[in-house]
């Protein structure tokens, strides 16, 4: 049995994770620990009688004791770290927000690891610190390049992977300085179920079904290895049963999509699910097949943003090798699995997008939460 702190569990990825993790370690502890920014939804961890599926803490991981108390109340053996600020076009307009949590927050909770478990009377079992990163920090690859690895040199791009980079840095340096047992897993492009609607798929998705254009940025050949969110989590576990202390390993879908052959995709199986449940043109009207027309007609190409890498895969190797972790989704399967979701699941992204769930947040936490 295994007591976990999930870090940004109200997140993408950790919403995911945690709801993963209570299904497949039923008799572990799982705790939240989430600022609840415009990206943390408590609504993601509700089970399907409404009730939350694990202990949800609203705090930030920059303030300072705030990790090591719970550490240590808790009687936390494993801290899973997600939390982040993740989305790059915001980190290019406002990077301040991502040094704070994605660099101080780190160190804040390594500090913390290092405080209860290392300098202090710790009396349980093993302990583990992973964090959880991305292929951004190694920056792009030229079409014709092997994929990372994870000796790749590092080469960050925007001030998002720069600040995940230097967390990256961060966690090495306490394994290496003093033995604070860790693992560090980069990943690459996620997708699924509970992801916000700022990133290329669900914007798409929820545009489409409202009527309203589907950016892609410059000439929508940017390619990117899609992982389904899903696939990541079985990948976490792994590396937390099997992986070597002190380790990094890549985890990738094996999926590389140009952005544009995305989204035609994406609109192919809307067009499909329209074309097999009448309901659909019923529920989203302005929809283009509840009109007769196709969802592609919606794909407008968009200045590009600064900065923007024109590739990025993973060699998951050594995942594969060492702990024998394979995706079991393609991306043609886990879109459709994403489709399927968002489609049945009107009322959560609905209430992201208007708002209705910052104002639940407000009243369960206070007027300061998001």
């Amino acid at each position: 049995m295994a007591d976990l702190l999930v870090t940004g569990g109200a997140g993408f990825i950790g919403a995911n994770f945690v709801r993963y993790w209570r299904a497949a370690h039923p008799n572990d502890r799982v705790i939240v620990l989430d600022a609840l920014t415009y990206a943390g939804n408590p609504a993601s961890l509700e089970g399907d009688d409404g009730r939350p599926v694990s202990t949800l803490i609203h705090g930030d991981i920059c303030t300072p004791g705030l990790a090591e108390s719970l550490l240590r109340e808790h009687r936390i053996d494993t801290v899973v770290h997600f939390a982040a600020e993740s989305h790059v076009d915001r980190s290019i307009h406002g990077p301040d927000a991502f040094l704070e949590t994605n660099v101080r927050g780190t160190h804040e909770l390594l500090k913390a690891a290092r405080a209860a478990w290392l300098d202090g009377a710790w009396t349980g079992g093993p302990v583990r610190f992973h964090h959880v990163s991305t292929d951004e920090v190694y920056g792009s690859l030229e079409p014709d390049d092997r994929p990372f690895q994870e000796t790749s040199p590092y080469a960050p791009n925007s001030p998002y992977a720069a600040t995940k980079a230097a967390s990256d840095h961060l966690v090495r340096a306490y394994h290496h300085t003093y033995g604070l047992p860790v693992t560090t897993s980069n990943c690459s492009n996620n997708y699924g179920p509970y992801q916000f609607p700022e990133k290329l798929i669900p914007l798409s998705l929820v545009n489409a079904l409202g009527g309203k254009p589907m950016p892609i940025y410059g000439d929508g050949m940017n390619v990117r290895d899609w992982l389904y969110v899903g696939d990541h989590c079985r990948a976490i576990d792994r590396v937390l049963s099997d992986g070597r202390v002190g380790a990094v390993y890549s985890v990738g879908g094996r999926n590389e999509w140009t952005n544009i052959a995305v989204v035609r995709l994406l609109c192919r199986l809307l067009d499909g699910a329209f074309g097999a449940d009448a309901g659909l043109a019923a529920r989203f009207p302005d929809a283009p097949p509840a009109r007769g027309r196709q969802t592609s007609t919606l794909i407008t190409f968009v200045r590009d943003r600064p900065g923007h890498d024109r590739r990025y895969a993973i060699d998951a190797d050594r995942i594969g090798l060492e702990l024998g972790f394979r995706p079991s989704e393609s991306f043609e399967t886990g879109l459709e699995r994403t489709v399927a979701w968002y489609l049945a699941n009107e009322r959560w992204w609905r209430a992201v997008m208007d708002g209705s769930y910052r104002e639940w947040t407000e009243r369960q936490y206070g007027a300061t939460a998001g």
